[in-house]
């Protein structure tokens, strides 16, 4: 089996009928890894879809084989791709990496402007993360908003938040944001084109100096050839 057997799409309304199967499959994967996640209704993710706030994997047989969706918080400012379940049927065949970069895209393309977070216990995320740009932070500077932490008020390590007074708890946060990344892209650009006109200056420098180097030997070889005429016999 291999990622070419599926489809990665935006989901639709025509997507619902997945939605108690994909819920099931979240509790079951959290019971599994141990750790807690805020629950989600089949109504919620529902909604999600319709909203075209989600992304879900497909085998071409229509088979359900992975989902995850988006979260916005702060007015918009800052968007959470969660949620993230492959069924475990079709585990191993880089379907979670997948359906991340395109949860990623459809973020981007529909908040360009939006700080993209993401809270996780699972390591395998976390790599998925940082391949994508995301790099870890403190709780501070993720969204502030009420509702965005009532949501974790079914995890079962809501206590520990609550204890830490939201400073940590037992997920990583990770951030990816636009400004900053522009920022370095601009760093990029800059210090290619200093780097093309460094190596521009050395081909130019290295360009004189063989012209020089020819000069020179053209030179040496006339002064040569005079002192040969003049002095046959010494040579």
């Amino acid at each position: 089996m291999e990622i070419s057997d599926f489809v990665i799409i935006p989901a639709t309304d025509q997507h619902v009928g997945y939605a108690q199967q994909i819920c099931d499959e979240m509790a079951e994967s959290a019971k599994a890894r141990g750790t807690g996640i805020a629950r989600r209704s089949p109504e919620y993710v529902a909604n999600k879809m319709q909203e075209g706030k989600a992304v879900i994997a497909l085998r071409r047989d229509g088979t359900w084989a992975g989902f995850c969706y988006i979260e916005t918080w702060s007015h918009g400012d800052f968007v959470a791709n969660s949620g993230l379940v492959v069924n475990p049927e079709f585990r191993k065949v880089g379907l979670a990496k997948a359906i991340k970069k395109r949860i990623f895209e459809l973020s981007r393309e529909k908040y360009p402007k939006a700080k993209i977070f993401g809270l996780t216990t699972g390591l395998a995320v976390m790599k998925i993360n940082s391949d994508l740009g995301y790099e870890p932070v403190t709780y501070a500077e993720l969204t502030q908003d009420e509702e965005f932490w009532k949501g974790c008020q079914s995890c079962v390590n809501y206590d520990i938040l609550t204890m830490k007074q939201r400073k940590n708890c037992m997920c990583t946060a990770m951030l990816w944001d636009p400004v900053e990344k522009e920022k370095e892209l601009r760093e990029r650009i800059e210090m290619k084109a200093k780097a093309k006109e460094r190596l521009k200056q050395i081909t130019k420098k290295s360009s004189l100096l063989k012209r020089i180097e020819a000069k020179l030997w053209k030179s040496t070889k006339k002064m040569v050839s005079a002192f040969i005429t003049r002095h046959p016999r010494t040579v």
